[in-house]
Formats: structure tokens, C-alpha cells, sequence
């Protein structure tokens, strides 16, 4: 566990950053493992249809973990006010109300995952592959959303660490399962599926069990569960609108491929590839700003808003540089990524033509990221939740539409940058307001 409240600043949350950092690059290669070993040993359908399957994960998931995050905070600020039994009754409240939210998820995913591919207009050749990857995926979610609630309430008491680790065995498991059930035993997709529960099954399970064994606040036992319900309503304040956020974008996601499928299984594909390439730019500045939302939560916790600002400062700085790295590298060697999940030239083209376009702007979302971060942390999540509404949906969404009927599918790609600077200028002038700063679950002194 790390106390955000004392120390340099940038120092603490670049240091609490990485292992987020890293832990999520291993979490990312468990998506792309599967494209990489599907793409080369199965073929472009099923390559599509793994892409195909990610908006409708992240639709059916986004709910839980945007909630999460609301009880990601409670736990920071807690932490920070030193409030230790808060603390567990936060990380047992979060347990029982994720453990029900998951079964939920499973048997929904499971009945309507068809419907759904038919709602977004997936080419029906690619719907059957389509369904099995996604309804053997669903049977783990339990292990996803056990595992993501584990590492986000770490992180809110400062330990980010410890779920990297588990990762990393997860990962190389996966990668491991996919090799050996697609590969070697000629499964398909449904083999990548299986080799992704598999595998976080085992992190779950093993975190779980070293975590009762070795943490001094994480313990979990059936018989001691304690459900308070205040904290619940504390949770779920700042939680919901997050959750409500990740919801909208998710069908926001779902309303993009939907302009995608009408181009075809070559496009599905290459916007699939080219997505999982783009996510280790974003997952960058996400990481970064979720130590930034911990950061905050401790210091207004700790009555020490003052640091907030500079916090700010050495985290946009921080991400900036990354931005402009990652900008360089797919622009300039996108071909060449694209060709290490494919061999097919078309789908290597349209891939590296949606990573030239949005690429050049990946410090316009890394800014948004970092400066809702700051609000997000202090327990302010509704005016966020409602800048990204309109970025996506009065702007990217419809511009995605007009364009790619006047230049075809570039301008999906294009409408991509615009919502992050309609997104990002909004949010600074909501930061620049000081609004959010009245909205933290342990008040602090104001005149400070």
C-alpha cells in the first residue's frame, strides 16, 4: 500500500502509474494474442469476428466497472483519511454487490449475444464464429470482473503491484492456451475463447487466495462479509455516472461498427486489428489517469488539495510525451504492425489508414483523460459522464455517419479526433471552474 499524500509529486504517480501500466499492456495481450494466432492460423472471418465481439464485452462489462470505480474512489479517500474499517467495509460491500452483477452479465450475454451482432448489421457469415467466441467468453466474467474489482480496490489504498504480477502469469498462460488449443488442436476460435477463461480464472483464483494469505486489509471470507448499505449509496453516487458513461460508450462503440459492418468482412477485420494496436496508446493515458484519480482521492482525503495542481501538471506532461511517442510509431510503422496480425493487404491497408488519422492526435485524449481524472478522484462524476455523452454521441456518432458518406470509411476515422476535441475543451473549462472541487465523500476544509 502507497500514501499519495507525502512526496514529490509527479515522482509518486509515475512510480504508482507503471505497474498499471504494465499490468494493463499484459491484459491487452490477451485480446491480442487471440488476433494475432486467429488472424495468421484461422482467417479473416474469424479475425473479424473477435473484433466484432469487443463492443458487446465492453457494453455488458462497462456497467459493473464504471460502478466499480465509484467504490475504487470511496476506498481512496477512506484510505487516505486513514479510516481502516471503512476501508474493508467498502472492499466487502463491493464483492457482494459485483459477485451478483456478474451472474447477471453472463446469462444476458449469453441469450441475446445473436441479436445483438443482427442489431449492428455483422455480415451474416460472420455472426456463427461471432456468437461462440462470445458465449464461451461470457462464462468467465466472474473471473474478469473478480479480478478487475481486486486490482481497482488495491489501487484505491495505493498498491499497484500486486495485480500486475498476477497478470503477467495470466498473460503468458494465455498466450501459452491459445498457441496450444488453436495451433496445435485445431479448435478455432472457440480454442482463444476457452484459453481466455482459463486464464483469468487462474488470476482470479490465485489473487484471491494470496491475497487472504498475505494482505493486511484485503480478506475474504463468506462467513464475514458485511454489507453496509451507506457505503453502498456513497459507491454508487460517484460510481453510476461513470458506469452510465462507460454504458453510452460502449453503444457508442456498438453505433460505430455498425457504420463499419456496411463495408464489409475486410473492414470489420482491419478496424478490429487496428483498435487493438490503438488501445496501447490509449491504455497509457487511462493508467496514468487512474493514478491521478487515486492521487487526488488520497490528497482531498488527507485535507491536501493544494498538491492537486501540480499532480495535474506532472501527469499531463507525463502523458503528453508517451502521446507523441506512440503518434510517431504508428504513423510511421503501421503497415508494419498491421502485418503481424495478417497477411491480407486490404485489411493491412484500411488498418494502417484509421492509424495514420487517429493516431496524429492521441495527446488531445491523453489531455481528456488526465484532466477528468482530476474530477473523477475528487468524487465529481456526473459533469464528465456528460461531456463524454456529447463528444460521442452529438459529435463523434453523427459525424462519423455524415462523413463516411461523403469520403467513405476514412471519415469514421476521422470523426474519431473530433469528439476528443470537443470532449477535451470542455472538460478544461469545467476544471478551470473549480466546481468539482465540493464534491469529495470525506469533506475537507475549503480555505485551505
Amino acid at each position: 500500500m502507497k500514501d499519495l499524500t507525502v512526496g514529490k509529486e509527479g515522482k509518486l504517480i509515475f512510480q504508482f502509474a507503471l505497474p498499471m501500466v504494465l499490468g494493463n499492456v499484459f491484459q491487452q495481450l490477451y485480446n491480442v494474442a487471440d488476433s494475432v494466432i486467429i488472424g495468421n492460423f484461422v482467417g479473416n472471418e474469424a479475425l473479424a469476428a473477435v473484433g466484432a465481439s469487443f463492443p458487446i464485452i465492453f457494453l455488458l462489462i462497462a456497467m459493473v466497472i464504471g460502478v466499480t470505480s465509484g467504490f475504487t474512489i470511496v476506498v481512496s479517500q477512506y484510505f487516505g483519511s486513514k479510516d481502516i474499517e471503512k476501508v474493508r467495509r467498502t472492499i466487502d460491500t463491493t464483492y457482494i454487490i459485483l459477485f451478483f452483477a456478474a451472474i447477471f452479465i453472463t446469462v444476458f450475454g449469453i441469450i441475446f449475444s445473436g441479436a445483438i451482432f443482427r442489431l449492428t448489421d455483422l455480415p451474416e457469415e460472420i455472426i456463427p464464429q461471432a456468437k461462440l467466441y462470445l458465449n464461451i467468453y461470457f462464462t468467465g466474467t466472474i473471473f474478469f470482473i473478480g479480478f478487475n474489482a481486486t486490482s481497482a480496490i488495491l489501487r484505491g489504498m495505493g498498491d499497484s503491484r500486486t495485480p500486475l504480477y498476477f497478470l503477467m502469469i495470466s498473460t503468458i498462460t494465455n498466450i501459452l492456451l491459445d498457441l496450444l488449443f488453436v495451433v496445435v488442436f485445431k479448435w478455432g476460435i472457440a480454442g482463444a475463447a476457452l484459453a481466455t477463461v482459463i486464464a483469468q480464472g487462474g488470476a482470479f483464483i490465485t489473487a484471491m487466495v494470496y491475497l487472504n494469505k498475505r494482505h493486511p486489509i484485503v480478506n475474504v471470507s463468506l462467513r464475514k462479509y458485511v454489507y453496509d448499505r451507506e457505503i453502498m449509496k456513497k459507491s454508487v453516487r460517484i460510481g453510476l455516472p461513470s458506469g452510465l458513461q462507460q454504458t453510452f460508450v460502449a453503444l457508442g462503440m456498438l453505433a460505430l461498427y455498425g457504420i463499419v459492418n456496411q463495408f464489409g468482412t475486410v473492414t470489420i477485420a482491419a478496424y478490429g486489428v487496428a483498435v487493438r494496436i490503438d488501445s496501447f496508446a490509449s491504455l497509457l493515458a487511462m493508467n496514468f489517469a487512474a493514478a491521478l484519480s487515486a492521487f487526488v482521492g488520497q490528497n482531498l482525503g488527507a485535507n491536501k488539495p493544494e498538491r492537486i495542481k501540480a499532480g495535474l501538471k506532472a501527469t499531463w506532461l507525463m502523458t503528453s510525451a508517451t502521446s507523441v511517442f506512440f503518434s510517431i510509431v504508428v504513423v510511421f510503422f503501421g503497415r508494419g504492425l498491421m502485418r503481424l496480425f495478417t497477411p491480407d493487404q486490404a485489411v493491412i491497408d484500411i488498418g494502417n489508414d484509421y492509424l495514420v488519422i487517429v493516431g496524429l492526435f492521441y495527446i488531445v485524449f491523453s489531455t481528456l483523460f488526465v484532466v477528468n481524472a482530476v474530477m473523477r478522484g475528487a468524487g465529481d462524476t456526473i459533469v464528465p459522464m456528460f461531456i463524454t455523452l456529447v463528444a460521442l454521441w452529438l459529435i463523434r456518432v453523427p459525424a462519423s455517419y455524415m462523413l463516411a458518406g461523403k469520403i467513405g470509411v476514412s471519415g469514421i476515422w476521422w470523426a474519431v479526433p473530433i469528439g476528443w476535441g470537443v470532449g477535451m475543451t470542455l472538460s478544461w473549462f469545467y476544471y478551470r471552474s473549480g466546481k468539482w472541487k465540493t464534491k469529495g465523500v470525506v469533506k475537507y476544509d475549503m480555505k485551505t
